[in-house]
C-alpha cells in the first residue's frame, strides 16, 4: 500500500530523526537519493550541463548537495540562486568545493535553455498560492527547454497537503520526494504536475495512520470475495438495481452489466427497463413491482439513468441494507433521508454532481478534491467516491483516512462508464465489504479495466465490463 503523510506530520518525524542524527545528515541522505535519481535520468553525467533552482528552504539545501555530487562526477553545475543572501551556506560552499558554481537569476533562461538537466529546488513543502513572480520566468523556461526537469520533494508552486495548484507551479518530468509521498503527489491537479515519483527513504518514523493511502494489487486481492465450497448463490450475495428509464435504459444494462461481473451471486433489476436488461443479461432477476416487492437483496445501487423517479430513489433509502446512490439519484435523495439512513451509504458523484450538491461552482471542486470528498462524507454522513482524474473516497463523516486510485486512464472518460462502475462496487457491497472496502476495490478494477480495454485507443462502457473478470484475475494472480 502507498501511503502519504501531511507536511506537519512529516516535520514532526524529520525534526525527531535530526534530534538523534548527527548535524547535517538527514540533508546529506536526501541529498544522496536526488543526486542517484538524476544520474539515473541523465544516463551520462560527466560532460552534462545541470542547471539547480535554488530557493532559500532546505529543498534549496538538497538540489546544492545533490548538483555537488554531480559536479564531483564531471557534470557542469551552476545554481541559480532566487535568493543569494539567504542560500543554503553549507550546500553552496560544497557545490563551488565540488567546481560548480553559483549565479544570480539574470541570463539564467539562457541558461536552462542550454541544459540537460533542471533541479527544481525553488519552493519546500510549506509553499502556499504558486510561485512568486521572480520564479515564474524560470519555470516557463524550465518548460519550454529539451531539459528533463527534475522536483525536488515536490513540483515548487503546488500545495502538499491539498493538491491545490493556485497560480503559476514547476511542471516535472521526475520528483524525487523524501520518506514518505506527500498528499500533492497523489492527487490532481497537483500530480500532473509531478511527472513520475521516485521515493527515497530517509528513515522517518511515522504514524500508523496516514492521510492518504492507494491500495495495490495485493491490497485489492485479499478484499475481493471468493465463494466458499458450500456457497450459493444467496450466501454469495445479492444486488439490487434500480436504474434506468424510458429515456435512459441503457444506464440499466450497464448498471447491470458491472453488477454480474462484481461478486455477488445474484443480480434482482427494477425499473421500466426490463426488456432491455433481459435481452442483454437473461440471468438477471427482473421485477416491475418495485423495490420494496423485488425480493431480499443485500445491497442497492440506485440512479443510474433515473431521471426523474424520486419516489424509486426514496424507496430504495428506506430499506435497512447498504444502498449506493449515483446519478440521479443523487439529485433526487433527500439529504434527510441519506443522512438518517442506519445502513451504510456510498455516494458517487463527478465532479459536476458534486459541485451541485455542494452549491460551488465545478472548477472549485476540481481544484481542490480533497477538501471537497471530505466535505461531502461529513455533510451527508455518507462514504462518498468522488471520481475524475484522480478518484477519491472517503468514509462516512469524512475524517480519517481517504484512499486514493491509483488505476484508470483518461478513456474511461466515456458515456456508461459510471454506471458500469455502480454497478461493479454495488455487487461488492452485496458480496460483503464494507462501503470504503467496496468503493475501493470497485474503483480499482474499474479503472484495471478501463486500461485493458483502451489499449492505447477509444472504447466505450461495454469494453469496461467486459474487461473487469480479466482485471478481476489480474489482481488476484498479482
Amino acid at each position: 500500500m502507498r501511503t502519504a503523510y501531511c507536511v506537519e506530520t512529516v516535520r514532526t518525524a524529520e525534526r525527531e530523526l535530526m534530534a538523534r542524527l548527527p548535524e547535517g545528515a538527514l540533508m546529506q541522505r536526501a541529498a544522496a537519493g536526488l543526486a542517484a535519481a538524476c544520474a539515473d535520468v541523465l544516463g551520462r553525467v560527466y560532460g552534462s550541463r545541470v542547471v539547480l533552482l535554488v530557493g532559500s528552504g532546505d529543498n534549496g539545501g538538497d538540489a546544492l548537495y545533490a548538483g555537488a555530487r554531480l559536479a564531483r562526477r564531471g557534470a557542469g553545475v551552476s545554481a541559480v540562486l532566487l535568493a543569494p543572501e539567504r542560500a543554503h551556506g553549507g550546500g553552496l560552499a560544497a557545490l563551488r568545493r565540488a567546481g560548480g558554481r553559483a549565479v544570480g537569476t539574470d541570463g539564467a533562461e539562457a541558461l536552462i535553455e542550454r541544459a540537460d538537466l533542471v533541479v527544481d529546488g525553488i519552493v519546500g513543502i510549506g509553499g502556499k498560492g504558486g510561485l512568486r513572480p521572480e520564479a515564474v520566468p524560470l519555470a516557463d523556461a524550465a518548460g519550454r527547454a529539451r531539459a528533463a526537469v527534475v522536483a525536488v520533494d515536490l513540483p515548487s508552486g503546488v500545495d502538499a497537503d491539498t493538491g491545490e495548484v493556485r497560480g503559476a507551479a514547476v511542471r516535472a518530468d521526475l520528483t524525487v520526494t523524501f520518506g514518505t509521498h506527500k498528499p500533492a503527489l497523489l492527487i490532481d491537479p497537483a500530480r500532473e504536475y509531478a511527472g513520475s515519483v521516485r521515493l527515497v527513504g530517509i528513515g522517518l518514523s511515522l504514524p500508523e495512520e496516514p492521510e492518504l493511502e492507494a491500495l495495490q494489487h495485493a491490497d485489492v486481492a485479499r478484499l475481493l470475495p471468493v465463494p466458499a465450497v458450500e456457497s450459493d448463490k444467496y450466501r454469495r450475495g445479492v444486488v439490487g438495481i434500480a436504474a434506468g428509464s424510458a429515456r435512459y435504459p441503457g444506464a440499466a444494462v450497464l448498471a447491470v452489466a458491472g453488477a454480474l461481473r462484481g461478486g455477488a451471486g445474484a443480480v434482482r433489476y427494477v425499473g421500466p427497463a426490463g426488456q432491455a436488461v433481459i435481452a442483454r443479461f437473461p440471468e438477471t432477476l427482473v421485477s416491475d413491482g418495485g423495490p420494496r416487492r423485488a425480493g431480499r437483496v443485500q445491497a442497492w445501487v440506485v440512479g443510474p439513468g433515473a431521471g426523474d423517479d424520486a419516489g424509486t430513489v426514496a424507496e430504495v433509502l428506506a430499506a435497512d441494507v447498504p444502498v449506493l446512490i449515483d446519478a440521479d439519484g443523487l439529485r433526487l435523495a433527500e439529504a434527510s433521508a441519506v443522512r438518517g439512513r442506519r445502513a451504510p451509504t456510498l455516494m458517487t458523484p463527478h465532479a459536476g454532481e458534486a459541485a451541485a450538491l455542494l452549491g460551488v461552482e465545478r472548477e472549485e471542486v476540481e481544484g481542490g478534491r480533497l477538501a471537497a470528498v471530505r466535505e461531502l462524507a461529513g455533510r451527508y454522513g455518507a462514504t462518498v467516491l468522488l471520481k475524475g482524474s484522480t478518484t477519491l473516497i472517503a468514509s462516512s463523516g469524512g475524517g480519517g483516512v481517504v484512499r486514493v486510485n491509483p488505476t484508470g486512464t483518461s478513456w474511461l472518460a466515456t458515456a456508461g462508464s459510471g454506471d458500469v462502475l455502480s454497478g461493479l462496487a454495488g455487487s461488492l457491497l452485496a458480496a460483503g465489504l464494507s462501503a470504503v472496502d467496496a468503493a475501493s476495490a470497485g474503483a480499482y478494477l474499474h479503472g484495471l479495466a478501463g486500461r485493458f480495454a483502451a489499449d492505447g485507443a477509444p472504447m466505450g462502457a461495454h469494453d469496461v465490463a467486459e474487461g473487469i473478470a480479466g482485471a478481476w484475475r489480474s489482481v488476484v494472480r498479482g
